[in-house]
Order: structure tokens, then C-alpha cells, then sequence
């Protein structure tokens, strides 16, 4: 998947200078002052006198200055963090609905490896004379799993019950139907789906809430339920500490 690790080096020097210049400044701006005084020379090539003592106005515009900065510092630290929570998030989710790795699609899996469905929708008759199994399926209740806001035309909130991860080469044969009892969902094709790199999410509606209507498979098999969904931020920092 996309490493965002790697952009970790540039963003430690940045920090560390950050940090070399603002905690001292954050102590004692007068420090800052006279040390950066230090390689100040007059056109001879000779040193200027020791820094007048700063006003406490001056005392308090860098103190500012330099707690803006280590907000900034602490930023840059977050910014990455989340941009690898969500990365690792969109590539985990599309692992567990089943994808296959592919170098061109884990680089970017947000875009690339899990994605909301554009014209499949579950709906239609079951036309072949034998069906592929299910693998899984998502219910979704109240919130959106977060993992959702980040990919590509994810699945609207209004009216989904179900989301099934299928892939993308198979996405449209996925047929769901709805009976009093029970909820079947099959891969409407005589031949299993092939390995795939992506998976297309397709959301489904149903006509009452799930209740206890088990969902199940060809022959009538549960369909297990998963719930992939984006790292926590203790987990991110913890790999950003470890370096896993």
C-alpha cells in the first residue's frame, strides 16, 4: 500500500529544527536572541556586540511565535498519521472483504482496491442453473463504518441495511433477495468469481430492517458478517513509534 512512513524523515528534520529553535525560545527568548546573534557579523568580518535585552512585548511576539510553531510541528505529525490511518484502513477493508494483493492497487486504496459500486445494486432474477457462494457481508447500523468516507463513491447512508464486497469482475452478478424469513444473497454465475485486486462495494435496501432473518448463501449456508474498519489512532501511533 501507499507508504506514508516514508515521507517520516523529511518530517522529522522539519520538526526537529521546529523544536531546536521553539523550546528554547519558549523558555528563554533571550537565548534565541543572543545565540542567533552569534552569526550576525558586520561587513569587516567582525562579530556585533551582544543583543540589546528584549522589551517584554518582544519576550511575548516570540513566545507566540514559538508555541505557533510547535502547534505546527505537532500538525505535520498528525497530518501523517492520518494519512496512513486511512491508507491502512482502505487496504485492511478490502483484505477482508477478500482482495487479492496487486502493486497497482495498493499503492493508493483508497482509489484503487475498495470502492462503492456505480451500477450494481443486488436487484434482479437469479438466471443461471447453479450459483457462486457469498463470502461476507457488513451490516450497517447507525454510522457508516468510517473506512466508507474515504474511498471512492461509497455507499449513501439513507435506507442501507447490507453492504457485500464482491469483486469488481463479479460485481455484477451478485443477486440479493429478501424473503420473510430469511435474506439470500448468491453470485449469480455457473463459475466461481476469480482472484481479484478490487472490490466493489454494493450497498443494499430492503424493504424491513434485518431483524434476527438470518442471511445466508447457495445452499443455504450463513454468510459469516464482518466489520472492517479504519485502525484507531492509537494503533497508527503505536506503529509510528514502533516503526511497524
Amino acid at each position: 500500500m501507499r507508504n506514508y512512513w516514508a515521507l517520516l524523515p523529511a518530517i522529522a528534520i522539519c520538526v526537529g529544527l521546529i523544536l531546536l529553535y521553539a523550546v528554547p525560545t519558549l523558555v528563554n527568548p533571550q537565548w534565541t536572541s543572543s545565540i542567533l546573534g552569534l552569526f550576525k557579523q558586520l561587513p569587516g568580518g567582525e562579530e556585533t556586540e551582544e543583543p540589546a535585552p528584549l522589551s517584554p512585548k518582544q519576550l511575548h511576539s516570540r513566545r507566540m511565535l514559538a508555541g505557533t510553531l510547535v502547534i505546527g510541528a505537532l500538525a505535520l505529525i498528525g497530518f501523517n498519521v492520518a494519512l496512513n490511518r486511512e491508507a491502512n484502513g482502505c487496504y485492511l477493508a478490502a483484505k477482508a472483504w477478500g482482495a487479492a494483493d496487486d502493486a497497482k492497487q495498493d499503492a493508493d486504496p483508497c482509489v484503487n482496491k475498495i470502492f462503492g459500486a456505480f451500477f450494481s445494486n443486488g436487484k434482479g432474477q437469479v438466471l443461471e442453473d447453479s450459483q457462486q457462494p457469498v463470502t461476507g457481508y457488513q451490516l450497517v447500523k447507525g454510522k457508516h463504518p468510517k473506512y466508507l468516507k474515504w474511498i471512492q463513491n461509497p455507499p449513501k447512508p439513507d435506507g442501507v441495511a447490507l453492504v457485500f464486497g464482491v469483486g469488481f469482475n463479479c460485481s455484477s452478478d451478485l443477486k440479493v433477495m429478501e424473503a420473510d424469513d430469511k435474506i439470500t444473497a448468491v453470485i449469480d454465475d455457473t463459475k466461481p468469481c476469480p482472484p481479484d485486486s478490487q472490490i466493489e462495494l454494493v450497498p443494499i435496501k430492503l424493504d424491513k430492517p434485518v431483524g434476527d432473518r438470518p442471511v445466508v448463501t447457495v445452499g443455504g449456508k450463513p454468510i459469516p458478517q464482518i466489520n472492517p474498519d479504519l485502525p484507531s489512532w492509537g494503533t497508527v501511533l503505536k506503529k509510528l513509534a514502533t516503526g511497524g
